[in-house]
């Protein structure tokens, strides 16, 4: 599979373990932050940002880890994580994600209740939803 240009896209080949989406985030600050995603830990899967325009801050665990344009960082399984754009400007990165990973997020925006379903769409992909920080 090859895209001379994700803009906004997902990548993966048919049964592949391995997707490449391209994300934006317009921009809130840090205070507080903004989150893109709430807490949460995949038991069975690892998780990386590499962050093409902008900037983003990548919580694993108890560390905050600030990355700039160019930047990468991976989040092992088992690592409770969230992230955000600490910025009122736009960012723009790449999510590089397993399939299960990539199932899990269609499926949380496909929730008709969020409130009811959030925790069991996570236990469902062999993750867990820990809540908003």
């Amino acid at each position: 599979m090859f895209s001379p240009k994700l803009a906004g896209g997902v990548l993966s080949a048919p049964d592949a373990p391995l997707v490449l989406a391209e994300w934006t985030d317009p921009g809130g600050g840090h205070d507080p932050p903004l989150y893109i995603a709430p807490l949460h830990v995949h038991h069975e899967d690892d998780e990386a940002w590499y962050v093409l325009e902008g900037e983003l801050v990548v919580r694993a665990g108890d560390d905050d880890h600030h990355v700039t344009a160019g930047g990468a960082v991976i989040v092992p399984r088992g690592t409770p994580h969230t992230y955000w754009n600490p910025t009122p400007e736009p960012t723009r990165y790449l999510l590089v994600m397993t399939t299960r990973i990539a199932q899990l997020i269609d499926a949380l925006h496909a929730m008709e209740d969020p409130a009811a379903e959030v925790g069991y769409v996570f236990t469902a992909h062999r993750s867990e939803y820990l809540g908003w920080p």
